[in-house]
């Protein structure tokens, strides 16, 4: 499993498997995870403002004050993630799977709708 805490990621392409990856602290503002597997994670506290995270695989993901606004979590799979105090201010989340197994409508911005 990555140990990627704390690193300076910002914009990079990580569209690959971070399957329980520590994610904690990490800055990865505008990076490009569309498709990728972060199952498990650990993302709390990360900074994912601006993050294409389209089709990315989240489940059971820890997202504990992650900061998401602006980011693109349409068609991402959200279940059974932890997103207590997580930011999704203006986070499009068209399609996505909410962490409770339903599916968020179009036009989801900010909230599972």
């Amino acid at each position: 499993k990555a140990d990627l805490s704390e690193c300076d990621l910002r914009g990079a392409d990580l569209t690959w498997d971070l399957t329980g990856a520590d994610l904690t602290w990490a800055d990865l503002t505008g990076a490009h995870l569309h498709g990728a597997d972060l199952t498990g994670a650990h993302l709390s506290w990360a900074n994912l403002t601006g993050a294409d995270l389209r089709g990315a695989d989240l489940t059971q993901a820890k997202l504990q004050v992650a900061h998401l606004s602006r980011a693109n979590l349409s068609w991402a799979n959200l279940r059974l993630a932890k997103l207590t105090g997580a930011d999704l201010r203006g986070a499009d989340l068209t399609a996505a799977t909410w962490v409770d197994g339903r599916k968020c409508a179009k036009q989801s911005i900010g909230e599972c709708k």
